[in-house]
């Protein structure tokens, strides 16, 4: 290299190299009144962008553009692109550009006028920017919530809201900008929201986190859920989804029993392959890599997984149920074939106040122990939920495949706390509204609840009876695991109102059907007997929505119940109920699902007839005469039938009744009721009118 040669390189490296290399780059955060961090307690240090500055460091220059009240629509009442801020922002013209524009859009002056203005304005913006800093790169932001409390969130800003985030997602697909999902992370926490819109400094230390990620690509690494650790199952027989996170664009490769797959991890820091479906089998080894980190699972079984949830009758440990012991000695034959992902609540909901600790643990959807796959043996079973683990067993036994059993049932817990947020905003918004004083929430659950958390100094304290509540800390963290299907034992926390259960209880099952992208059988209890009034009426509630909601089953277990304890200890019996209506429906095996389901009944002269489906065999379970049965003429005026077998139906006639028209059986809180079928199965609780043929 001559003497010419090395100066040019010198001043090449003087005036150009140096100055860049010492040149920052330049953030503009664009927004709203949430970007300028209204509301939140010292602003100046605590608004997204200033955090967002901490977490990127000196090599960026991040400076805070945010208008409150603003809108995108430049017809709208107060349009950003006329703000001081935004020109601002064009002068500052920044190399990163992050625009979170639209709640204000929602107000009643904008959306319903100038809809059709949004996407047109919004290419308008980006354009700006681009017109300004031509390499600079864009990120359009998806909108943080709006809670139910807002006030006009029913009269339209609901409606609105979304289809401005569809707008969004629209011009994010088309116009070679990035996207970042502001909603998660704060849309499961109301409480981060003190006036329904802005968030306060912990919301806004999660946008900051969401825009750090976006920018620089760092979501911290490999990561996978919760349910991946050694000793899982994995579900046979179905194309398996695999997710996880990493730093954007790195990556995955993912093996298990000779099955491999290679995936690209997206912007967001979400990646996900599908494998083929895999046969029952195992013990592998799984692994899951990208350039940096290495993720190996041992002992992994391919087979059949359910998730077993519900409230405390399903939580009902196998060392409580009177089967105890016989139980736990069982439990030591299973070996490997059975796995348990058992989630237990760190905090009980019994008649305690849980402290400061406790609660702020519960606000950060933290309810749940970490737990991870055990094998069962005598120490795990006896731990176990006792329907699930003789559910599981009865299923191992009859499948000879490997099961894996996922628990996250809690004690107390009401149907609504197991549906979505967005589910219930939609369908069912009511029952969020000053949830611990609405009587759509059952008497005992509200107080229970206000009793746990009466130590609280957060007036948006979270308690897992809540509404969402128990979908978003024990549901949404599972992802959509793959699964075979669900068993469901809960509603005496709800049986205060049968007809608000029939609406809520088929919204939880299309609630999870939707999280994982299917039809999921779902096989359910119907409650059991005790002194009760109104649980005749939700047993035969229950009874009838097996029938309205696809692909699902309900079992009997009032003939196992305790007139005085909620929590009968016979639960041998019910878990294998459950396994025997999978086993069938699920599985197609020529056993008897269910005993005798009520069909019809029919009039002629002083007797009804009645007929059953799976009422082959019927009798009673103890060898005396059926009983339960009553009819009437006039509604409510009932009187005990004689009841008979005969040709496959049952005759029911009394002196009391000449013609009736109304017949019931079981009809009673605790009930001794004994009819069954050949496979010694119980009839259910039913109440119907009696038609003349």
């Amino acid at each position: 290299m001559n003497l010419k040669q090395r100066i040019a390189i010198y001043i090449f490296t003087f005036l150009v190299i140096i100055p860049t290399y010492g040149q920052k780059i330049k953030v503009s955060c664009v927004g709203n009144s949430v970007t300028f961090g209204a509301g939140i307690a010292d602003r100046e240090n605590n608004s997204y962008p200033v955090q967002l500055q901490r977490l990127l460091g000196e090599k960026y220059h991040v400076e805070n553009f945010g208008k409150s009240g603003s809108t995108l629509l430049r017809k709208g009442h107060r349009p950003y692109n006329d703000q001081p801020e935004y020109k601002a922002a064009l002068e500052f013209a920044g190399d990163n550009v992050v625009i979170h524009l639209g709640l204000n859009d929602t107000d009643p002056r904008n959306w319903p006028n100038f809809k059709d203005d949004f996407i047109p304005d919004y290419i308008k913006l980006i354009e700006s920017f681009r017109s300004v800093n031509p390499d600079c790169k864009i990120w359009i932001c998806l909108l943080t919530p709006i809670s139910h409390r807002h006030p006009r969130f029913k009269s339209g800003t609901r409606d609105w809201y979304w289809q401005i985030q569809e707008a969004i997602e629209l011009l994010a697909e088309t116009q070679d900008v990035e996207l970042i999902d502001l909603q998660e992370g704060l849309y499961n926490r109301p409480d981060l929201l003190p006036d329904a819109l802005h968030p306060n400094a912990e919301g806004a230390k999660i946008i900051a986190d969401k825009v750090y990620g976006a920018i620089t690509g760092d979501f911290g690494g490999l990561q996978m859920g919760e349910l991946y650790t050694n000793h899982m199952v994995l579900q046979r027989n179905k194309p398996l989804t695999i997710r996880g996170t990493a730093n954007a664009g790195e990556k995955i490769r993912v093996s298990i029993a000779g099955k491999k797959a290679t995936t690209k991890t997206e912007d967001d820091g979400e990646w996900a392959v599908t494998l083929k479906p895999l046969e029952a089998g195992g013990p592998y080894t799984f692994t899951i890599q990208s350039p940096t980190k290495k993720i190996t699972y041992e002992d992994v079984l391919i087979g059949e997984v359910w998730l077993c949830s519900g409230q405390s009758n399903m939580e009902f440990r196998l060392n409580q149920s009177t089967t105890a012991k016989e139980g736990i000695k069982s439990a030591e034959t299973k070996g490997a074939m059975i796995r348990f992902f058992d989630k237990k609540a760190r905090w009980q909901t019994n008649a305690t106040t849980w402290d400061l600790a406790a609660l702020d643990s519960l606000n950060k959807l933290k309810h749940y122990t970490p737990t991870s796959w055990s094998v069962c043996d005598a120490t795990t079973a006896s731990q176990m939920s006792a329907i699930a683990y003789y559910f599981g067993s009865m299923l191992a036994d009859s499948l000879q495949v490997p099961i894996g059993i996922i628990n996250n049932a809690v004690g107390g817990s009401t149907t609504e706390s197991w549906i979505d947020r967005k589910t219930l905003e939609f369908e069912f918004p009511d029952i969020l509204y000053n949830w611990l004083h609405n009587d759509m929430t059952q008497e005992w659950a509200r107080g229970r609840a206000a009793y746990n958390i009466k130590a609280g100094t957060n007036n948006l304290q979270r308690h897992p009876y809540e509404p969402c509540y128990l979908y978003e800390s024990g549901i949404k963290p599972l992802g959509a695991y793959t699964i075979s299907g669900v068993i469901w034992y809960q509603g005496e926390s709800n049986a205060h109102n049968v007809e608000l259960h029939e609406q809520l209880f088929p919204l939880m099952v299309k609630s999870w059907r939707a999280n994982w992208g299917e039809e999921l059988p779902f096989y359910y209890v119907q409650l059991s007997s005790l002194n009760r009034p109104s649980w005749c009426s939700f047993r035969d509630s229950q009874r009838k929505m097996a029938s309205a909601i696809p692909n699902v089953g309900m079992v009997v277990s009032s003939d196992k119940g305790d007139s005085l304890d909620v929590h009968p200890r016979h639960k041998k019996e019910i878990g294998e109920r459950l396994a025997l209506a999978s086993l069938n429906k699920t599985y197609k095996r020529n056993n008897t699902p269910y005993g005798p389901l009520f069909k019809e009944a029919i009039s002629k002269g002083k007797s009804a007839w009645i007929t059953f489906t799976y009422g082959e065999g019927m009798k009673s379970s103890d060898g005396a005469e059926i009983n339960s049965f009553e009819i009437a003429e006039l509604p409510g005026v009932f009187y005990p039938a004689q009841a008979e077998v005969i040709d496959g139906k049952i005759r029911l006639r009394s002196s009391k009744v000449k013609k009736p028209r109304y017949v019931r059986y079981a009809w009673q809180p605790f009930t001794r009721a004994n009819l069954v079928n050949e496979a010694g199965l119980p009839a259910s609780t039913f109440q119907s009118i009696v038609t003349e043929k």
